[in-house]
């Protein structure tokens, strides 16, 4: 059984568009367009300046290496845990990406498991990116048909250079929708009947929504970025 036709939702960073790749970057880059480096990317896309004091950065975490308990009406997929540290959010969103299991969970429950993570402010959530990672029902179907199903284990996570290093240019960037990049490493077990399966790395930026005082929350699957 190919293993590519049958592991679309961990194809996150491989098969984007071009436009897919400039609609995504356009929501992550919102915090951060007073800067020229960032900006660039998105040339034609509309401008918000922030203002006020940046933040002190978080702490590093300990690595979410299991995602947390489902709860009902969305088969396998965990609810979002209440967090305040984008790095601990975006290894949990991470998880939460790479898992899935189509003999518990219809597409829908999927869809709507998913839904749950993202931020409610819709100025900045990009719903588009992360829904597309869910194949379309014909092929949820066959994967069900197949049993398969997918764990996740995450290592790190990282603000890449190229974000720390805007905000060193421009501090107060963050604090108009304090919309953080991270990028996450990890490893994807794949598994059908039969004994079918396998394993392989994975690697996904992420945009992640903390603001202080609030749980975090997933914004978008964000383009590549220096790491």
């Amino acid at each position: 059984m190919p293993k590519r036709s049958l592991s679309p939702l961990h194809r996150a960073t491989t098969h984007w568009s071009t436009s897919r790749r400039i609609l995504v970057g356009a929501v992550v880059i919102t915090a951060l367009l007073a800067v020229a480096g960032f900006a660039a990317w998105f040339t034609g896309r509309g401008e918000q300046h922030a203002d006020g004091r940046a933040p002190s950065a978080p702490a590093p975490s300990a690595p979410a290496e299991t995602a947390p308990k489902p709860s009902a009406g969305t088969g396998s997929v965990p609810t979002p845990p209440k967090l305040a540290d984008p790095l601990a959010y975006a290894r949990a969103s991470a998880v939460m990406l790479w898992s899935y299991d189509s003999r518990t969970t219809t597409r829908d429950q999927q869809l709507a498991g998913m839904n749950a993570w993202m931020t409610s402010e819709t100025k900045y959530t990009d719903w588009t990116s992360i829904s597309g990672q869910v194949p379309d029902p014909v092929l949820w179907s066959r994967m069900a048909d197949n049993a398969q199903h997918a764990t996740a284990a995450v290592g790190e996570a990282h603000f890449p250079s190229a974000f720390k290093q805007a905000l060193a240019e421009n501090p107060s960037a963050l604090t108009e929708a304090y919309i953080y990049a991270v990028t996450v490493t990890g490893k994807q077990t794949i598994a059908w009947k039969d004994g079918g399966g396998g394993a392989e790395d994975r690697s996904v930026t992420l945009a992640v929504q903390c603001r202080p005082g609030s749980d975090c929350a997933l914004v978008s699957i964000a383009p590549s970025v220096a790491p």
